[in-house]
């Protein structure tokens, strides 16, 4: 009798069925792989796994960013000097935690100390910097870019510990403890400052809309 014929070794044979290796292939590849998991590969030398760090996470950074400093060209300064300060502390970061939070939290760093170094009165009068971070859902643009107007002006006269926490809980929608960890607080205090922000920050609103509707007033009488 004949033998049935053996498969033949070959590429296939030895790398395995297709769809095996197109799963490692895929896993392979860095915009797919996990935080912890890039940063191991970084670690090693690997810089695409850091790009794809940097793509995953450039733009919320710099939108952050973009709302603390108001001023686009220092956000995208302040990011780009973030991401080389977390480079270069690669080997200080323990992987059994998130690096998301450990980014921000270097991020927000700068951006608060930038603030600082730069302290002065509030803009006078509502400018629109910042124009386009935060989009009110209101169907008429114009409402909704004097909305975000609005919104921003309040927050300028917010203390910085206050707006801080009201921007990455509120605004960007980090869990409290992901603000936590980035501000570097217990949760408990997150949420203790962000009850009095979110109380400040309505009595900003309800006063500057009685001082409109008596200036509404007034033009009409």
């Amino acid at each position: 009798m004949h033998k049935s014929a053996e498969p033949e070794a070959g590429v296939a044979g030895a790398a395995g069925p297709p769809r095996l290796v197109e799963a490692r292939a895929r896993e392979a590849r860095p915009e797919e792989a996990g935080d912890a998991r890039l940063v191991e590969q970084a670690r090693a030398g690997d810089d695409e796994a850091f790009a794809a760090l940097v793509v995953r996470y450039e733009r919320k950074l710099i939108r952050v960013l973009l709302r603390l400093v108001r001023d686009e060209e220092m956000a995208r300064d302040l990011a780009q000097e973030t991401f080389w300060k977390v480079y270069t502390r690669l080997d200080r970061f323990d992987t059994a935690r998130r690096f998301g939070p450990w980014l921000f939290r270097v991020g927000v760093n700068l951006g608060l100390d930038h603030l600082r170094r730069h302290a002065g009165p509030p803009a006078s009068s509502i400018d629109g910097a910042g124009r386009g971070a935060i989009d009110p859902a209101d169907p008429d643009p114009r409402l909704r870019e004097e909305l975000a107007q609005e919104v921003h002006f309040i927050l300028d006269r917010l203390p910085l510990e206050y707006r801080t926490v009201l921007v990455l809980r509120d605004l960007e929608g980090f869990s409290s403890a992901e603000v936590a960890a980035i501000v570097d607080r217990r949760e408990a205090t997150v949420r203790w400052r962000l009850a009095k922000a979110r109380e400040m920050f309505r009595q900003h609103w309800e006063r500057r809309q009685l001082i409109g509707g008596r200036g509404e007033a007034r033009h009409v009488g």
